[in-house]
């Protein structure tokens, strides 16, 4: 059986680590690198670095950052913020990325999911989508949750599925660094509507919440968050082996 995946993710502005609740109000927490290293050794299957004003500022992602976290890491590492071109793939993969995010750049140029897994892989290609209920429908959010798109979040997921994107990370604007627990309805869906791996990210507080998320959702194949393990809230290692506790699938 795959096991499920516990993913910290790193929001990296001016080479620091920030976090908020419902993408505004950021605060410092931490050098990328120094957590890089930290979550490496506690037990994360996997690292997500984003660079989350590169698309607004319009300007490349950190790369000196990149290149020595992924020197210290032994787990993949997947990485977004400002991607809108295959030579952004190229550049980030060539900086030691196993995978590459990619939202307001796909948002920009639909045919970047389909070039990109043309050159390097659907398995390299992840699509991050930033969805918010406007009125009652889901809706793509771009630029870091700035920007209203007006698409519907379940069509554009598709979409670019069959582009070629071979992983989907959900980040639920709604839910984000409120700690009540994952935005289950809006998973649901995105399970539904595609047959790849699907992440869900924003609204974790506590370990009960990825043993509601993986219970409730079996097709979710991994739980991403920020705050509770930056904060020390709750450590991955004890959420492992509560999640084994409860039959979930995971490496101890």
């Amino acid at each position: 059986m795959i096991t499920k995946r516990i993913i910290p993710c790193l929001d990296v502005r001016d080479g620091r680590v920030v976090k908020g609740k419902n993408f505004l109000g950021l605060q410092d927490v931490d050098s990328p690198v120094e957590l890089a290293r930290f979550y490496s050794k506690a037990g994360a299957d996997e690292l997500v670095f984003y660079d989350i004003t590169a698309s607004a500022e319009g300007r490349a992602i950190f790369t000196d950052i990149l290149c020595e976290a992924a020197s210290q890491v032994f787990i993949p590492l997947t990485v977004g913020g400002g991607i809108n071109t295959t030579e952004d793939f190229e550049r980030v993969l060539n900086c030691g990325a196993d995978k590459v995010s990619v939202n307001s750049g796909a948002i920009r140029n639909p045919s970047l999911v389909k070039e990109a897994a043309r050159l390097y892989g659907d398995q390299c290609v992840v699509l991050s989508v930033d969805i918010k209920r406007v009125d009652g429908v889901l809706r793509v959010f771009a630029k870091g949750g700035r920007e209203n798109t007006g698409m519907e979040a379940i069509e554009w997921i598709r979409r670019c599925v069959g582009e070629g994107a071979g992983e989907i990370v959900v980040n639920s604007i709604d839910t984000d660094g409120v700690k009540k627990g994952f935005d289950l309805e809006m998973l649901e869906a995105v399970c539904n509507a595609v047959r790849v791996p699907v992440i869900a990210s924003g609204g974790a507080g506590c370990i009960q919440d990825f043993i509601t998320l993986f219970k409730t959702l079996p097709k979710v194949d991994a739980g991403l968050a920020a705050s509770i393990f930056h904060f020390g809230e709750v450590r991955i290692e004890d959420l492992k082996k509560e999640m084994a506790a409860n039959q979930i699938p995971t490496r101890i």
